[in-house]
């Protein structure tokens, strides 16, 4: 959990989003519309931009000598992959001198069968795969498919297994109701985390009022979606 030394509504233009993971993960982007999208979240000094890993070699150009920096997201949208696949995403991305970091969908079929055991080996692996190469790694949950218990049992499996950062959400999951990244939801993340391991919030941050509240409240990082990101900087 950050500590906290101003307000949000304090901050500048370039501490604010330095909170934004800019995503760029629709399947059916062009890849000009990647490119531009990848251009806009330089221009506002974004943490990174989150893309699927087959653009690699399309964005990586337009991050290099910026302060913002690639985050590809492995297994997205189900993470539904075996292991020995996901590593192997990892592995692929992480060699790319523009990745900060890089996201992975935990298996959240196998989270609501309670079958823990399988989840944290499988998020280990995951997770010494991207420590390899000096990435951080972040692992969604998908909280909106899940219970709160499961939300809680779930933080201390990432603290477990060495991950840097929980997440809530995808932004993809269907047939739920979305929530995302809810302050309701952050807290829960908060009082099991502490200061054990990063919280991203992702998913529904459609206001700025909502990002704001997210920053006072301590969260480290947020995925925003390319429609957003002007709304949540007060651009728009």
């Amino acid at each position: 959990m950050k500590k906290i030394t101003k307000k949000a509504n304090e901050m500048n233009l370039k501490e604010l989003a330095s909170y934004i993971d800019y995503s760029v993960l629709k399947p059916e982007f062009t890849e000009q519309e990647i490119i531009d999208l990848t251009k806009d979240g330089v221009k506002l000094n974004c943490a990174t931009i989150c893309i699927n890993p087959g653009y690699m070699d399309l964005c990586e150009p337009y991050v290099k000598g910026t302060d913002t920096m690639l985050c590809p997201v492995c297994d997205f949208p189900f993470g539904t992959s075996s292991t020995e696949s996901k590593v192997k995403q990892i592995e692929i991305v992480a060699k790319y001198d523009s990745v900060k970091e890089i996201d992975i969908v935990a298996n959240f079929g196998m989270i609501k069968s309670g079958k823990w055991e399988e989840v944290l080996a499988d998020i280990k692996a995951c997770t010494e795969a991207a420590h390899k190469y000096g990435r951080e790694i972040k692992v969604i949950f998908e909280t909106d498919a899940l219970n709160e218990l499961q939300i809680r049992k779930m933080c201390h499996i990432c603290i477990e297994a060495g991950a840097d950062f929980v997440k809530t959400s995808t932004g993809f999951l269907t047939g739920h109701e979305a929530h995302g990244a809810s302050l309701e939801i952050i807290k829960v993340m908060m009082e099991e985390c502490g200061d054990k391991i990063k919280i991203k919030g992702s998913g529904c941050i459609r206001t700025r009022e909502h990002f704001l509240q997210l920053i006072d409240m301590g969260i480290d990082r947020m995925g925003v979606g390319y429609r957003s990101v002007s709304v949540v900087l007060g651009l728009d």
